[in-house]
């Protein structure tokens, strides 16, 4: 039971969570995450990201299915399992009185292993706050405090839920480097995120989620390579959709237009993209707002979930 060879830290078949009232947020899920792999958890709000995380960290049972984390069940086996693993969740509330090096403290006494708080402070920016009380740092600054408890115990699985929300483009970047020398350390991550392109950066697998069920799953690659790239540009006066070159023969496989704004979704974007030159080059016209964009995990991501609606 491997992914190219590497032992599953994270294995979850057919899981399912159910609330009172008999709501069905997991829906049958399966996927598995290998040792030093980042793996994360897409989708839209209440499409079952916390609820499944959740499972998988112990706090509640599965109505359905199996999880193993290390091996062992989460909940059942909390005792086995807790101490080998990170928790970053969207809201630590710690208390807002003590300072940032005695709320390390505080932490590093309900951790098992506990390293120096300089340890994992330091990573993350706030070895220079260690004084500041919890209530004077930034949203940013909370998110990190965040992220270094969540480091105390050394853990060989960290599950990080939207870490860098709140942080600016700096601190997001210094946080996914962060994470990458984790995972460089033998470190596995799973995290849920909103920001697709810290998904697609940073994951070296990726589920979508999409009410409760697995939609689409595999490296960001794979994931975007069913989906068209896109060309649009605007068509100058006196020009219409219909002037332009027999769609299909320039690889088009879907197009709409919105005035003399013209997009054009493509399979085969160099080939699109060379044929609508050409042709304007030879009709001697200009081609304003041109923009040609391979498919990206945004793509794919809300070609999901529309095409899921439409098939309800």
């Amino acid at each position: 039971m491997d992914i190219d060879g590497h032992e599953h830290v994270i294995e979850v078949t057919d899981l399912r969570r159910v609330y009172g009232g008999g709501f069905e947020a997991v829906r049958g899920i399966s996927f598995s995450v290998a040792r030093g792999e980042i793996f994360a958890l897409l989708g839209t709000n209440g499409a079952g990201k916390t609820s499944t995380v959740e499972l998988l960290e112990g706090l509640a049972a599965p109505a359905g299915g199996r999880v193993r984390v290390l091996g062992h069940d989460p909940y059942r086996e909390r005792a086995a399992v807790r101490p080998r693993t990170g928790v970053m969740l969207q809201e630590g509330g710690f208390p807002a009185e003590l300072t940032v090096a005695e709320t390390a403290r505080m932490w590093a006494g309900c951790t098992t292993g506990a390293r120096p708080e300089a340890e994992v402070l330091e990573p993350v920016g706030l070895a220079g706050k260690r004084d500041v009380r919890v209530k004077q740092l930034s949203g940013g600054e909370r998110r990190r405090l965040d992220l270094a408890l969540a480091l105390l115990g050394g853990p060989e699985v960290l599950f990080l839920d939207e870490p860098t929300t709140g942080l600016d483009a700096e601190g997001r970047r210094d946080t996914w480097e962060l994470v990458r020398r984790l995972r460089d350390a033998d470190t596995t991550v799973l995290l849920t995120t909103h920001y697709l392109e810290e998904a697609e950066g940073l994951a070296d697998r990726l589920a979508i989620l999409h009410e409760g069920r697995i939609a689409a799953s595999g490296t960001p690659a794979e994931v975007t390579a069913g989906r068209p790239s896109r060309i649009s540009f605007e068509l100058p006066e006196g020009y219409f959709p219909g002037d332009l070159p027999p769609l299909a023969e320039l690889g088009v496989c879907g197009h709409e237009s919105d005035g003399r704004v013209v997009r054009l979704r493509t399979r085969e974007l160099q080939r699109t993209a060379t044929a609508v030159l050409v042709w304007a080059e030879r009709a001697g016209v200009e081609l304003r707002g041109l923009d040609v964009r391979s498919a990206s995990l945004e793509e794919a991501f809300l070609g999901i979930a529309r095409d899921e609606e439409a098939a309800v």
